[in-house]
């Protein structure tokens, strides 16, 4: 076992569509490994950790099961067993499971539409969301939820997802992020500052906040939203449960 000194690089912040890239293990620790570069999401934001697969230069494919990042910024990838004892050190392959990071990058770009109308129409602050494969939940800070709400909201959303708005991102400095109380969307969890900047995802001509997840490059390959379900979770905080058609 070797402790890994550096943060690992995060390839999938300058391109969500990085699904593979060479690599060097830094560290092993049981059934975890560390590289010297990822393309894997370790999971924010309600977004899931990435899965996949890490091909050696003995050709065996390790299975990875989840990632996760350590107070030092370093990625641990966790595997489905432990890797043989003479890994640390080669050069290898990661492979991001291509279809599962897309669809989870679909509900996390559709959840900034929804939080961004929900903030700004109806006051709607975001206390919590998850997101799965096929569907996502997202709770808000609000009075009271209706049927006619939902269907406003729904619509509202759907008319931004047909217009075809770009998605990109930029890094702002710390300094300026803190000025700009726009780019929030919750009154309690504070997006990461890495090497004293903030990623700011933008969907162009609508909307743009703090994040460190995974997107589309379009509002146009998301199809539409559908509220399938809610709950009442307190006086002020309600569930929401959408889908994507």
């Amino acid at each position: 076992m070797k402790a890994a000194t550096s943060p690992t690089i995060r390839l999938y912040l300058d391109d969500s569509h990085c699904f593979e890239t060479d690599a060097r293990v830094v560290a092993v620790r049981d059934d975890t490994l560390a590289f010297d570069r990822t393309c894997f999401y370790p999971g924010g934001g309600g977004q899931p950790a990435d899965q996949g697969r890490v091909r050696l230069q003995s050709g065996q494919v390790l299975e990875i099961v989840s990632v996760r990042a350590d107070p030092d910024d370093v990625l641990w990838h966790v595997g489905r067993e432990a890797p043989p004892q003479d890994t640390l050190g080669q050069a290898v392959r990661l492979m991001v499971d291509r279809e599962r990071r897309l669809v989870l990058a679909r509900y996390h770009t559709v959840l900034h539409v929804l939080n961004t109308i929900a903030l700004r129409d109806y006051g709607g602050w975001i206390t919590g969301c998850q997101i799965a494969p096929d569907y996502a939940r997202i709770d808000f800070k609000l009075d009271a939820l209706s049927g006619e709400l939902c269907a406003e909201l729904e619509r509202k959303v759907n008319a931004v997802l047909a217009e075809d708005h770009p998605v990109t991102h930029r890094y702002l400095p710390e300094e300026e992020f803190r000025r700009r109380g726009d780019l929030l969307r919750t009154l309690e969890a504070k997006p990461p500052v890495v090497d004293g900047r903030v990623r700011v995802v933008e969907i162009q001509g609508f909307d743009a906040q703090a994040c460190g997840g995974t997107h589309v490059r379009s509002t146009a390959e998301l199809g539409r939203l559908s509220i399938f379900r809610t709950e009442n979770k307190g006086r002020i905080n309600k569930r929401l449960y959408v889908r994507l058609g």
